[in-house]
């Protein structure tokens, strides 16, 4: 609130001229003028007065006056919030649906005891994550809303209004989340209840519906980010569709140096992140709270060898192939008489209203959006394990973060270091880490209370073991593959400061330039936009089944290794987590579960290896 309360100053900007500017652009700045303004708002008392007189209004409920149109800033903030409220929950339920169909079919297989069936893939749900935001609002917007009819797409009127920005919001969020639950579903299905269950005869839906309830307690602290994210950074969702909600006030409170609207609706932001995020690590606590405090968890997940599939190959193979045929052309020649033809021979991608080949902007604009957002996902996925190890310092901080805008954290970049083409990135990697730490941190919560870590600390090991070789060995993969999942998320972001123009500047080939350049031209020439957004889809379809071969390979120490070290009198070695022997099958043979599910975890012994008798195995 206070780097807020000092932006103007920060940007080294005067305030009273903005503010001028804001109320009556044609009005000439004259200094009579100015000094009216200064004289009105108090600015000659210096930020630091300006600050504490509004902190001290806070006490008596007042947050003050617009310094733009002079009216009380709560009831305004207060009616916004209430609409971007509406919004998010509309957002959310679209998410929700999202998401279930994402991960669909794993639970469809692995609630028949089928998990060897699933083929590792999710092309469609990385298609649909790595659409921009504001690129579907406006296919949404002219399509449906324009040239069909069928829902209005301006304004905010009613349910029906809500429609349109609700889809442009929740399918990239819930293609998101899919992903995240998807990755989580298969450990849940092979947890010795599961097995105990199907064992038992209960009905499919009844265990997928407790697999999911296993798996929801580590995706909520990001559902909590991604409410919060839906309620202020929708702000490009919510200029396309004029929808008069918070984020929309919050840019146009910066823009104008609006400190005390700014700072409002900021304070509201991160009140609702503080509730947020409480709510959902109390939820999480209520769902496996007695777990967490006995340790009878299992690991969701277990060592495993990578997934392998070719489709990362094809992926990088077809997006290298674009970049490398965009680079040979020229990105700048301008060609008027040119401008907005299809595709061709000549130019494969189509041109842009200033004829410049659309090919050579894509290929050119991928070496500066790729490698600013692989920078930034590195970053960002270093940070976030490092404080996620730190639960009670990130918690806090990370809720905090994530409750400022990027629009508002690149405004507050701008005014600290100055525009320049590192900018955008600063501003997306002050706030890309939170949800990387929430992850760890939820996933080491669960982590510490599994019956493994409990047996392997009863056997002596130190702390630094079990960080090194039981901890991070389960928590790294996950956070690996959700980065790798975030990567276009980055890319996205950077284009959506782009998009608002506080990103790069023309005529930079930045991918999101590109697609707000070309935006205006969508109904005439859809390929000037589509290009670009192939290509991000391409990224976020590499990103993802990429993600989907981090994988920790499954290590064994023979058992006659390990027995005969212990009747030795030496200290054993800890070895390598492995199932629980309740998930073996060993304390399951009531319910018929011990030879198959036992067969199929075991790894396959070579010729002439001693193959252990079902007693031997339940004795071990």
């Amino acid at each position: 609130m206070c780097a807020i309360g000092l932006l103007p100053w920060l940007s080294r900007t005067d305030p009273a001229l903005t503010v001028l500017k804001a109320r009556s652009a044609e009005r000439d700045p004259t200094p009579g003028a100015l000094r009216a303004i200064r004289d009105q708002l108090g600015l000659s008392r210096g930020p630091l007065t300006l600050l504490g007189h509004w902190l001290g209004g806070l006490l008596r409920g007042d947050t003050g006056r617009s310094w733009v149109s002079g009216s009380e800033v709560l009831p305004s903030a207060a009616q916004a919030l209430g609409v971007s409220l509406m919004l998010m929950a509309g957002a959310v339920a679209v998410a929700v649906c999202t998401a279930a169909a994402v991960c669909a079919r794993t639970l469809w297989l692995g609630s028949r005891r089928q998990p060897g069936t699933r083929r590792p893939g999710g092309t469609g749900s990385a298609v649909l994550a790595a659409l921009p935001e504001f690129l579907v609002a406006s296919v949404l917007a002219s399509v449906i809303g324009a040239q069909l009819g069928w829902l209005p797409a301006l304004g905010w009127y009613g349910p029906q209004w809500m429609v349109l920005p609700s889809l442009a919001l929740g399918l990239p969020a819930g293609a998101v989340l899919g992903r995240l639950l998807d990755d989580l579903l298969p450990g849940a299905f092979a947890e010795p209840w599961a097995l105990a269950a199907a064992a038992r005869g209960l009905p499919p839906r009844a265990v997928a519906r407790e697999a999911v309830r296993r798996c929801v307690p580590g995706l909520l602290p990001n559902l909590g980010l991604f409410v919060v994210s839906l309620t202020g950074g929708a702000v490009a969702v919510e200029q396309i569709f004029d929808i008069p909600g918070l984020g929309q006030l919050t840019l146009r409170a910066a823009l104008a140096q609006d400190l005390p609207v700014l700072q409002t609706g900021t304070l509201t932001l991160v009140v609702l992140a503080a509730i947020a995020g409480a709510l959902a690590r109390l939820t999480a606590r209520l769902l496996i709270g007695p777990a967490l405090r006995d340790g009878a968890l299992h690991s969701l997940h277990p060592p495993a060898p990578p997934a392998r599939s070719i489709l990362p190959l094809l992926y990088g193979a077809l997006l290298a192939a674009v970049i490398t045929l965009g680079l040979p052309r020229d990105p700048l020649a301008l060609d008027p008489a040119a401008g907005l033809q299809a595709p061709s021979a000549s130019h494969p991608f189509g041109t842009d209203a200033l004829g410049r080949d659309i090919l050579a902007r894509v290929g050119h604009g991928a070496l500066t959006t790729l490698g600013i957002a692989l920078a930034v996902s590195a970053a960002a996925l270093v940070t976030g394990l490092l404080l996620g190890l730190l639960p009670r310092l990130s918690g806090p901080v990370a809720d905090t973060i994530n409750a400022v805008p990027p629009v508002l954290a690149g405004l507050l970049v701008t005014g600290l270091a100055g525009s320049g083409p590192w900018t955008p990135a600063i501003a997306v990697a002050v706030g890309a880490w939170t949800p990387l730490a929430t992850h760890t941190s939820a996933l080491l919560q669960q982590e510490r209370a599994t019956t493994h870590l409990t047996a392997t600390r009863a056997l002596g090991a130190s702390e630094w073991y079990l960080l090194t070789r039981e901890l991070l060995p389960a928590v790294l993969p996950p956070v690996v593959r959700h980065a790798l999942l975030r990567l276009p998320g980055v890319a996205l972001n950077l284009a959506a400061l782009s998009f608002l123009g506080l990103g790069a500047q023309p005529p930079s080939p930045e991918w999101g330039l590109l697609l707000a350049e070309n935006q205006p031209y969508a109904e005439r020439a859809p390929w000037a936009v589509l290009a670009p957004a192939a290509v991000l889809a391409l990224l976020g379809a590499l990103a993802v089944t990429a993600a989907g071969g981090v994988r920790i390979p499954r290590l064994r120490r023979p058992q006659a290794a390990l027995r005969s070290r212990a009747e030795s009198g030496g200290r054993a070695r800890v070895p390598h987590r492995g199932p629980a022997p309740s998930q073996a099958g060993g304390r399951n043979r009531d319910c018929g579960v011990l030879a198959g599910p036992y067969r199929d975890t075991t790894p396959r012994l070579g010729a002439g290896t001693h193959r252990p008798t079902p007693e031997e195995r339940h004795t071990t």
